[in-house]
C-alpha cells in the first residue's frame, strides 16, 4: 500500500511552504525518523521524517518549489514497484457558489470560504501551487476593481501581474537567497515587524572569566578553551532564573510568553553561513555536558551538517565576536526571543572588555538587562532561585 508524505503546517498563518532540501530520491528506502525532507515559512523550518518503513515512489517538485499545506510532496510504498495512487477528491467538501468542489480536491478550507465570500469561482483564481489556497484568492481579490454595488468585478480570465523588482542605483544582477540567507532575513524581519528591540552595555573585568576558563580546562584536560561555552551556559541558568525566557505574542490578544525551557542559541560563521546553534534544555545540562553539546553543535556547523532541529527554536542567545578584534557590536534578536547577548574583544591590555544585550522592551526593562548583565559578567555570584 502506498502511503503520502504531506507538506506539513509549519505556522498557523501560512497555507504554504517551500521545500529547501530533499533528503530522498526514488528507490531509496527509508525506516521510521529517517529524514525525507525540509521546508521553511518566513518565519520558521521544520524536518519532515518518514514515520514508517516504505520505498520511494514518486518525488514531487524540486527544492525551492511551493507547495500548499496538506500537498502530496513524497509518495512511498510497500515495495518498490508499487503503483502510484490517483488523487482523491474530497467527497466531504462542500458545494458553494454553485460549484462542485468535491470534484476539486486541489483548494484548501480557507480558499473555500474566501472565495464564497467574493462569489468567485475557483478556475479562475491564478494559484501559486498545485492547490488554491487562501493566499492565491487574497492576492486576486487585491488585483479587482470594486463595482459601484460594493461587490468584486469577477474577470472570465486573469494573469496575474508580475512582482515590482524594486529600485536599484545601478544595473545589477538577480539572484535567490541561499537557505542561510533567508534565515538571516526571517531573524532581521521578525526584529522589525514585532519586537520593541533596545540595547545596552556594561564594562567589565575578562580576566575573571579568563582564569574561570582556565582552571575549568585545566581540571578536565581540555584542548580548548571553554571560557565562551561557560558564559554561554550561565546565561542559560540566569534566563531561567530571571523570567528573560520569553517573548510576547500579540495575536489574537497580547500575552506574555515564559517558555518551560532554556533553549540556548550560540552563533557560529562557518565561511559565508552564520548560524544558530541551539542547545536544548541547557539550564538542565552541567557546565561539563552544555561545553561538549556546545562544541558538537559547533563541529557540525562548521561542516555544515546541522540538523534543522539543531538550528531552530532558541529561547535566548548569544553571540561573540571577539575572533575577530570587535569590541562592541549589536545583535538582532532571534524570532521569538526577548534577549541576545553580545561579548566582545577585550581592550586595554586585557584588563577591561564589554558585554552588551540587545533585548525586547516589551517583555524586559533596561533594569532587567542590566541585572542579567551584571550577574553574567562575574561566574563567581550566585545566581537568584530560578522562576521557572
Amino acid at each position: 500500500m502506498a502511503h503520502a508524505v504531506h507538506a506539513p503546517r509549519v505556522n498557523n498563518n501560512d497555507d504554504t511552504v517551500t521545500v529547501v532540501r530533499i533528503a530522498v530520491a526514488v528507490g531509496d528506502f527509508v525506516r521510521p525518523g529517517d529524514l525525507i525532507l525540509e521546508v521553511e515559512t518566513e518565519k520558521a523550518a521544520i524536518a519532515v521524517e518518514a514515520e514508517q518503513d516504505g520505498h520511494v515512489l514518486l518525488v514531487r517538485g524540486r527544492e525551492g518549489d511551493t507547495f500548499a499545506v496538506g500537498d502530496v510532496v513524497v509518495w512511498l510504498g510497500d515495495t518498490p514497484d508499487e503503483a502510484v495512487p490517483e488523487p482523491v477528491p474530497d467527497l466531504s467538501a462542500p458545494d458553494i457558489g454553485g460549484r462542485d468542489f468535491a470534484a476539486d480536491e486541489g483548494v484548501t478550507g480557507k480558499a473555500r470560504l474566501l472565495l464564497s465570500q467574493h462569489g468567485l469561482a475557483a478556475e479562475v483564481v491564478p494559484r501559486l501551487g498545485s492547490r488554491l489556497t487562501a493566499a492565491d484568492v487574497q492576492a486576486y481579490v487585491a488585483g479587482l476593481a470594486p463595482t459601484a454595488q460594493g461587490g468584486i468585478a469577477q474577470r472570465e480570465s486573469v494573469q496575474r501581474a508580475p512582482a515590482q523588482t524594486e529600485a536599484l542605483p545601478a544595473p545589477a544582477d538577480l539572484a535567490p537567497l541561499r537557505s542561510g540567507e533567508r534565515a538571516v532575513l526571517a531573524t532581521v524581519t521578525w526584529q522589525r515587524d514585532h519586537a520593541a528591540a533596545a540595547f545596552l552595555e556594561i564594562e567589565y573585568d575578562p580576566r575573571v572569566w579568563r582564569e574561570h576558563g582556565a582552571d575549568f580546562a585545566r581540571g578536565r584536560r581540555l584542548l580548548l578553551d571553554p571560557t565562551l561555552a561557560l558564559m554561554a551556559h550561565r546565561l542559560a541558568l540566569l534566563a531561567a532564573a530571571t523570567g528573560a525566557n520569553g517573548t510576547v505574542l500579540e495575536q489574537p490578544s497580547p500575552r506574555r510568553v515564559r517558555y518551560r525551557q532554556v533553549n540556548l542559541g550560540f552563533t557560529v560563521q562557518a565561511r559565508e553561513t552564520l548560524y544558530l546553534c541551539v542547545v536544548e534544555r541547557a539550564e538542565t545540562l552541567d557546565p561539563e555536558g552544555f561545553v561538549a553539546r556546545l562544541g558538537e553543535l559547533q563541529r557540525r556547523a562548521m561542516a555544515h551538517r546541522l540538523a534543522p532541529a539543531e538550528a531552530r527554536g532558541a529561547t535566548v542567545g548569544f553571540t561573540s565576536m571577539a575572533r575577530w578584534g570587535v569590541l562592541r557590536h549589536v545583535p538582532i534578536l532571534p524570532p521569538y526571543c526577548a534577549l541576545m547577548v553580545a561579548h566582545g574583544d577585550a581592550f586595554d591590555g586585557g584588563a577591561r572588555a564589554v558585554l552588551g544585550v540587545t533585548y525586547d522592551h516589551r517583555l524586559l526593562s533596561g533594569f532587567d538587562a542590566v541585572r542579567l548583565l551584571r550577574l553574567l559578567a562575574d561566574p563567581a555570584r550566585d545566581i537568584p532561585n530560578p522562576r521557572l
